[in-house]
C-alpha cells in the first residue's frame, strides 16, 4: 500500500529541523500530489489568531482565489467549526462548497490538533469523482498528527 510507503517519507520531512516548517509543510504537499495519484492539489489552511478564519498556508496545485477562509464557509471553514474529518464524494452534491475549479470532482479536509485545539487542516482536491477511501482518512490522520508535532 502506497500510504504505509510513504509514512517513512513523511516522518523524515517532518523531522528534518534543516529547513524551515513551511518549507516542510511544501515538501509534504509536494510528496503526496506527486505520489498519489487522485491527489490533484494538496495544501494546509491555519487558523488566523483569534480570528475566525482560515489562512492559507504551503500547497501544491492550480492557483487559488481561496487564501482566506471564513470559519463555516466551505468544507475547510466547515471543518474548523465541526473538528471533525469531512470526506466529499461529489462536490456537485454541496451547498457549502467554494469551488476553487471546475476540474475538481471531489475533496477530503483533515483538521489538525494541537494540545486538543483545532489549529487548522491539510486539504485535497482531486478531479476523480469519489476516490477517497477509509485508507486516505487514517493515512491523512497520521500526516496530520505528525505536522502537529511540528506545530506544537
Amino acid at each position: 500500500m502506497i500510504f504505509e510507503d510513504l509514512k517513512p517519507q513523511v516522518t523524515h520531512i517532518i523531522s528534518n529541523s534543516k529547513t524551515t516548517v513551511d518549507e516542510r509543510l511544501l515538501s509534504i504537499c509536494e510528496l503526496l500530489e506527486k505520489q498519489i495519484e487522485h491527489y490533484n492539489w494538496v495544501g494546509f489552511y491555519f487558523r488566523n489568531g483569534d480570528k475566525e478564519e482560515l489562512l492559507l498556508g504551503p500547497y501544491v496545485g492550480a492557483p487559488t482565489d481561496h487564501t482566506v477562509i471564513p470559519f463555516g464557509k466551505g468544507i475547510c471553514g466547515q471543518v474548523a467549526v465541526s473538528n471533525e474529518n469531512f470526506v466529499v464524494p461529489d462536490v456537485s452534491a454541496q451547498d457549502n462548497y467554494i469551488a476553487c475549479s471546475i476540474t475538481v470532482k471531489s475533496e477530503i479536509v483533515i483538521p489538525i490538533f494541537v494540545n486538543g485545539e483545532n489549529i487548522g487542516q491539510i486539504d485535497i482536491d482531486s478531479n476523480t469523482p469519489d476516490p477517497f477511501t477509509e485508507d486516505d482518512e487514517r493515512f491523512l490522520e497520521f500526516v496530520c498528527a505528525e505536522v502537529a508535532k511540528l506545530l506544537s
